[in-house]
């Protein structure tokens, strides 16, 4: 019988709020946010590229290589999810998790249409360009995307 053995381990931040003297979690909370906004250019850029990547993939001429660029697609638009959720940025983070979830749900009664690649795409990088204060228009991109998810998906079952 194989036994396995857990060694819990303590974050630094935890060890640095836990000593005596050590500092307040509203200090660790600014201090964290500040060095998470230094990456903020780096994740804005990663967010460019696997963007500008999922605009070029189309439909491959051989139906032997479409679940090879359906991964793709997916393994691009997580790439998306992750550069951009830790800057609370849900508006991109849910483009590419509607494009996730029209994959997820294609299937032999449900082709995946490749026109949603480039719509996907476009839409990330138009709400890369708005402000911030841009509520208005983003909430238009987004009913238009739960629009399109929604004649995609349609009636049929589909687990979130």
């Amino acid at each position: 019988m194989t036994v396995i053995t857990h060694a819990r381990r303590k974050s630094r931040l935890s060890r640095l709020i836990d000593e005596a003297g050590g500092m307040s979690i509203g200090v660790a909370l600014t201090q964290a946010r500040a060095n998470l906004e230094h990456l903020r250019p780096r994740s804005l850029a990663e967010i460019a590229s696997q963007t500008s990547e999922l605009a070029t993939i189309t439909r491959p001429a051989n139906d032997a290589d479409l679940q090879g660029a359906l991964k793709k697609v997916y393994f691009l638009a997580n790439g998306v999810i992750d550069a951009a959720g830790p800057f609370e940025m849900t508006d991109i983070c849910d483009v590419a998790s509607v494009l996730c979830d029209l994959i997820d749900a294609a299937g032999p009664d449900r082709p995946f249409d490749w026109r949603i690649i480039p719509v996907c795409s476009n839409a990330i990088q138009l709400l890369l360009t708005l402000p911030e204060d841009a509520v208005e228009e983003r909430a238009r991109i987004h009913e238009g995307l739960d629009l399109l998810a929604a004649r995609k998906l349609g009636p049929g079952p589909v687990e979130s």
